[in-house]
């Protein structure tokens, strides 16, 4: 991702992160979101909307809950 696709984005942190290690995300052109970490904001992680979707619905339904 280039520098001037990064500046395009808003990203947001949670509330809950504290001492560094969390993850940002930002909604991206078209409907999906990019997701990077705060220790390395040069790299972010693409998603498209459907990925997105799925993916935001798997957390809702408690598919990555740790049991």
């Amino acid at each position: 991702m280039t520098d001037a696709f990064h500046s395009m984005l808003v990203y947001r942190t949670s509330s809950r992160c504290t001492a560094g290690g969390c993850v940002e995300v930002a909604p991206s052109p078209g409907g999906g979101a990019v997701v990077r970490d705060t220790k390395d904001r040069a790299v972010g992680l693409m998603f498209d909307g459907q990925e997105w979707a799925d993916f935001v619905a798997g957390v809702k339904n408690g598919e990555f809950d740790f049991r």
